[in-house]
């Protein structure tokens, strides 16, 4: 009876321990199969949408400009060709606006300047071995201009078209943000002369996109919010005013 009792009670010992085994083994996949759901990461969809870009934006910054050599000047890939292009815009600037230099005055005497040096080499170049100097030819591809004035086209028939659905009043939204535009765009004006504004957006388009692609992880969370409370404040404004504006039957119908 002794023997009878000891292999039972080994018997039910080796079931109980297999049975914690299996207990174990299915804790253990089950954790691991959590932990690797966690540890999984998000899709990218998943990411994107949650992720805010300012304007919308959903290709580099680079990609936005155009992706080409004026995306590199723009954003400071070739450090030396950026710097050349803002240079010469400041020494224009410069010219134009503090010197008060004349347009017509500085060709003359670039071209007067340019003349003389072309007497002197022309005349010297045989007391000093050296071969006279040779004026290129200056020869004109027809595909960039024609790459020009296409994009010119399309760029002016989209704003005609923004000018036509605006002047349609299908979108008073639209209507009122171009209006603040040009109200606050000529009071800028009325502060400068064209050519300080200009020299004033060309250092811009030099320093805002490189420095927004920089710091474009801080400045679009920020930029979100400052959506979110812009369009509170219109949602109260198109309350208070925009809908006691009483709408015409032909505005009527369209909406």
């Amino acid at each position: 009876m002794a023997e009878e009792t000891e292999s039972k009670q080994s018997a039910v010992e080796s079931m109980m321990e297999k049975i914690s085994e299996k207990i174990h083994a299915h804790d253990s996949s089950s954790s691991s199969d959590s932990d690797s759901d966690h540890d999984k990461p998000a899709s990218p969809s998943s990411v994107k949408a949650k992720i805010y870009r300012l304007f919308g934006r959903e290709r580099p910054v680079h990609h936005v400009f155009g992706g080409g050599k004026p995306a590199d000047v723009f954003l400071w890939r070739n450090k030396k060709i950026s710097a050349g292009v803002l240079g010469g815009a400041t020494a224009i600037w410069v010219l134009f606006e503090l010197i008060e230099y004349q347009l017509l005055t500085l060709v003359c005497h670039i071209s007067i300047l340019a003349l003389a040096l072309l007497f002197l080499w022309s005349n010297v170049h045989t007391f000093i071995h050296k071969t006279p100097p040779h004026i290129p030819q200056v020869h004109l591809q027809e595909e960039p201009f024609l790459q020009i004035a296409s994009a010119l086209t399309i760029e002016l028939n989209r704003a005609l078209k923004l000018l036509r659905d605006i002047a349609s009043g299908r979108n008073l939204k639209k209507f009122l943000m171009i209006v603040a535009a040009l109200w606050i765009l000529s009071i800028v004006g009325s502060w400068c002369n064209f050519l300080t504004l200009f020299y004033i957006s060309f250092v811009l388009l030099h320093s805002v996109p490189v420095l927004y692609e920089k710091y474009e992880d801080k400045v679009d969370p920020f930029a979100e919010k400052a959506m979110v409370e812009i369009k509170k404040q219109y949602a109260v404004f198109d309350a208070k005013v925009l809908s006691k504006i009483p709408k015409g039957p032909l505005k009527a119908k369209t909406v």
